[in-house]
C-alpha cells in the first residue's frame, strides 16, 4: 500500500537530491568492484556475514549510547525482514555469482531491477505505469540487453555466475516492494542498522558451516575492499536507497539502477582492468534516455502528499 494518496502526484523532494542520486550511484556501482575484489580474497559469505555485523554494530552504536533507540516491534521486525531479502539474499546470491562473472556484468545483470519494480509497483501499490515510464523502461532494457549481450558474447562469464546473480536480482526486488508496500516507521538509520544485524545473524550459520577460514587472505585489497562495503555500502549506500524509495517511489527510484552499468564498467575497467569495448558504451544511450523518461516529473501535479 502506497503511502500516497490516490490524488497525489509527485513526493516532495529536496534541493539536494541530484547530489543524492550522484552519491548513490558511484557506491553503488563500485560496490560490484569491491565486492569481486573481496570474493577474490575471502569467501563470500563469510566476507558479508563479517560486513553485516560490523555495519549494523557501527550504525546502533551511535542512537544507543543516546537513548534514540525507539521503535516498534512491528517496524523492527519488517526491517528485520527486508534486511534479509535486500542483505543476506541479494548480496549473498550476488557475491556468490562474482566468483565467477565479471564485476560489470553482475552489475548489467542487477539494473534489471527498475523493470521488474515497475512491474510490481503498478500490481502492488498503486504506482502509475504510464507509456512515458514504459518507454523509457523499455529503452533502458534495451541499452543493458546490448551490453549482456556483447559480454556474454566474450565468453568470460558462467551460467552458474549469472543464474546466482538473476537470483540476487529477484531478491532485491522483493525487499523494494516489501520496504514500500509494508512502510516502515521510525528511524532509517536505525532501521538499516536491524536490517544489517538480521543479515549477518541469517548469513553466519551457512558460513562457518559452507566456508572455511583458512581461504581468507589478509591483505591491503581485501582490507580496503572491506572498509569500502562497511562503510560506503552497508551504511551509507543502503540509507540513500531508502531515503530514494521515500522521495521518488519505487518506480523511479530502481529506475537509477539503469546507470550502474556504465559506471561499473568504468571503476572495473579503470580498478580490475576488465575490458571495456565500444559496443559496449553503445548501450549507455538508451540507458540515459530510459531513465531521464521515468525519472522526469510530470508537468503538472495536483495534491497533497498524505
Amino acid at each position: 500500500m502506497s503511502s500516497v494518496s490516490s490524488v497525489a502526484v509527485t513526493p516532495v523532494k529536496s534541493n539536494l537530491l541530484p547530489v543524492e542520486i550522484g552519491l548513490f550511484c558511484l557506491l553503488w556501482s563500485f560496490a560490484f568492484v569491491a565486492g569481486k575484489i573481496g570474493v577474490t580474497y575471502c569467501p563470500p559469505l563469510l566476507l558479508l556475514a563479517a560486513r553485516f555485523s560490523l555495519a549494523g554494530i557501527l550504525i546502533l552504536i551511535v542512537p544507543i549510547i543516546r537513548g534514540e533507540l525507539r521503535m516498534t516491534w512491528r517496524d523492527g521486525a519488517v526491517f528485520a525482514i527486508i534486511g534479509v531479502a535486500n542483505n543476506a539474499l541479494y548480496l549473498g546470491l550476488g557475491y556468490t555469482g562474482l566468483q565467477t562473472v565479471s564485476a560489470g556484468l553482475g552489475g548489467l545483470i542487477v539494473s534489471a531491477n527498475p523493470v521488474f519494480t515497475a512491474v510490481f509497483a503498478a500490481l502492488l501499490l498503486g504506482e502509475p505505469l504510464t507509456l512515458r515510464k514504459m518507454a523509457g523502461l523499455a529503452l533502458g532494457t534495451i541499452g543493458v540487453a546490448m551490453i549482456v549481450w556483447h559480454r556474454m558474447s566474450v565468453g568470460t562469464d558462467q551460467l552458474e555466475g549469472i543464474l546466482y546473480t538473476l537470483a540476487a536480482l529477484a531478491s532485491m526486488v522483493t525487499g523494494t516492494i516489501l520496504f514500500k508496500q509494508l512502510a516502515p516507521k521510525g528511524s532509517l538509520w536505525v532501521g538499516n542498522g536491524i536490517q544489517n544485524l538480521s543479515a549477518g545473524l541469517v548469513l553466519w550459520p551457512f558460513a562457518l558451516s559452507l566456508s572455511s577460514t583458512d581461504a581468507i587472505v589478509l591483505n591491503p585489497q581485501l582490507i580496503g575492499a572491506f572498509a569500502f562495503l562497511v562503510l560506503g555500502g552497508s551504511i551509507l549506500a543502503y540509507v540513500l536507497w531508502f531515503h530514494l524509495l521515500k522521495v521518488c517511489g519505487a518506480t523511479a527510484a530502481s529506475a537509477y539502477h539503469f546507470v550502474m552499468p556504465p559506471l561499473a564498467m568504468i571503476f572495473a575497467f579503470l580498478v580490475l582492468g576488465e575490458h571495456v569495448a565500444l559496443q559496449d558504451l553503445f548501450g549507455v544511450v538508451p540507458v540515459a534516455i530510459g531513465i531521464y523518461l521515468v525519472t522526469r516529473a510530470p508537468a503538472r501535479t495536483v495534491g497533497v502528499q498524505s
